[in-house]
Parts: C-alpha cells; sequence; structure tokens
C-alpha cells in the first residue's frame, strides 16, 4: 500500500525507523571505502547510535546548511567526493531528510540534488519519518517527493499515529536486498500484519487533514508564546516549535515543574531550550490551556 502511495516497486515493513535507515544505507553500498553524505543535524547522524558506521563502514560526511533550513544542492556539490584518489572514501549515498526539526524540504531544491546524485551515480536516501507532514503542508503528493528518491523511510508511529512501525520503499531489487537485510539485523517476525494493518489505517484516518489541523494549532500556540516573550528558535512549518526560556528568565525544568501543576507535561532538562511536538489528537483547547498556564508562570517568576 505505501509503496503504491509513493510510487515506489516495492515495500518492506519494520519495527523502527532507525531500522529501515540503516538497512537503506547498507543496502546502498557494496565494499568499502564508501562515504555517506547527510545534513550535520539529521537523524541518521546523531540519533541512530553510530549505525553508518557500525553497519555499513562509512565515512558520514556531516554537512551544515548556510541557510540554517535545508541543505542546497551547491553546497552537497562542494562536499561530496568523487575523485577515484584511494585516498578519499568515494561518496556513495546522499541522505536528505524532510521534515527536519520540523522544517520543510523544498521540492525544487529536491530535484536538483536528485539530478546532481543521477549525474554522479550517487544513491539518493530519503529519512521521510515525517514527509506525510511535509505533504499535508504543502499540498503536494507523496509520488512528488518520493520518484526523486532511490529509496524512503516513512514512520508510522510519529505524526500518523499508529503504534509502531515504519516502512522503506525502492525498487524491487533493492527490496529484495533490504528484506535479507531486516532478517539480518533481527527485524524479521512473525504475525506482523495486525501493525502493518494498523498502520494503513492510520493513513487512511489521519493524512492529510488531520496532520493539517496539528500544524495549524503548532503555529498558533507558536505565535502566542513569542507575544508572552519567549524566543521561538526555529520558523515553524509544520508541528514542531523550538522554544528558548532564557528570555523569560526560566529554565525548561521549571516551566516543566509548574506546567505539571495545571495537568500539563513536557519534557523537562536543565538548560533554556527545548522542542514542543503537537499530534492531531491535541484539541484547541489544550492550546489555549497552555499559553494561560505558561503566561501565568511567567507573571509568577517576574515578581518573585
Amino acid at each position: 500500500y505505501v509503496a503504491e502511495l509513493t510510487g515506489h516497486e516495492a515495500a518492506v515493513f519494520a519495527p523502527s525507523g532507525t531500522m529501515t535507515n540503516q538497512i537503506a544505507i547498507r543496502a546502498h553500498l557494496s565494499t568499502p571505502p564508501h562515504s555517506v553524505l547527510c545534513d550535520f543535524r539529521s537523524h541518521i547522524y546523531n540519533y541512530e547510535a553510530g549505525g553508518i558506521a557500525y553497519h555499513s563502514r562509512a565515512l558520514v560526511l556531516p554537512t551544515i546548511p548556510s541557510n540554517g533550513l535545508h541543505l542546497t544542492c551547491s553546497e552537497i556539490e562542494s562536499k561530496i567526493i568523487t575523485t577515484d584518489d584511494n585516498h578519499y572514501a568515494p561518496t556513495h549515498v546522499i541522505s536528505l531528510e524532510n521534515t527536519l526539526k520540523g522544517l520543510l524540504f523544498p521540492l525544487d531544491e529536491i530535484q536538483k540534488i536528485s539530478k546532481l546524485a543521477k549525474k554522479e551515480r550517487i544513491k539518493l536516501h530519503l529519512d521521510g519519518a515525517r514527509l506525510w507532514n511535509a505533504c499535508a503542508e504543502t499540498g503536494s503528493s507523496l509520488q512528488s517527493f518520493a520518484k526523486h528518491f532511490d529509496s524512503i523511510s516513512l514512520c508510522l508511529s510519529k505524526s500518523i499515529g499508529a503504534p509502531i512501525g515504519s516502512v522503506l520503499v525502492g525498487n524491487k531489487e533493492f527490496i529484495k536486498i533490504a528484506k535479507h537485510l531486516r532478517k539480518l539485523f533481527g527485524g524479521g517476525w512473525r504475525q506482523s500484519g495486525l501493525l502493518a494493518a494498523a498502520g494503513k489505517f492510520a493513513i487512511l484516518s489521519n493524512f492529510p487533514d488531520n496532520l493539517k489541523k496539528s500544524h495549524l494549532l503548532t503555529k498558533k500556540l507558536s505565535h502566542e508564546l513569542q507575544n508572552l516573550g519567549i524566543r521561538i528558535m526555529l520558523p515553524v512549518h509544520t508541528n514542531m516549535i523550538f522554544i528558548d526560556t532564557k528570555p523569560v528568565n526560566i529554565t525548561i525544568n521549571e516551566l516543566a515543574t509548574k506546567l505539571a501543576l495545571h495537568n500539563i507535561l513536557i519534557a523537562g532538562n536543565d538548560s533554556t531550550t527545548t522542542r514542543l511536538v503537537l499530534h492531531y489528537q491535541i484539541p484547541p483547547i489544550a492550546i489555549e490551556k497552555f499559553v494561560n498556564a505558561t503566561s501565568s508562570i511567567i507573571r509568577e517568576k517576574k515578581y518573585i
């Protein structure tokens, strides 16, 4: 079903997005030396336990986008390794992420990067865990993004709302290799049809309309928090808000502790920065409650 939605030939269902990402990269790579280029903030680089080095024995080329939002074709072209000089590890995979930190990756830039990858015979992978959000926000189809990639990982348990699972799509030969790797990685399971069915139900029920609603509420919350003096660290494109509470002289731990008294839960930490992520089951009244509680906490802090 997901293969059909994306316009790819085949798909494989796995327990997690980390597994589908790592399987994809390993399936694209054969004999080292080789390198993988990605955004320095990307999930595959920061949050997958060094899997690229461990599973694929590949050098990672983490690249910083100069615009602070997304990589550009020119930046990637300047960073990929295409020489056959044996001092270097040639780039065999470029991995993009959409959305990354809730930010949209423009389709026209993806098209340019895809052309570059084809010209240099480099495989192009997409960590599309939140591609659903990108499509819901832009009104673009999954196929309009997916046709530019050799493989895509799509998460079913984030914005879509299924209990578990991630799907990797690609051509038939690629997925044949991916299924072998899934077994090797310990991801082959029996009676997974129940979980796959839950994923399909979640897609049919929530994509794209419920995701659009969560985006609107996220932007509303961002605007209200900014009015309270909290700094919004990145543009809010979809369902994520990155906040800095330093301007209102409160730590995230303090905020989390006091919000809990209002039956509002956020993850705490010792800094003044954190991420707020909204989902489709959060109603407008919850946003109003969050803003009112935060406002009273900030006012109270001023008078202490």
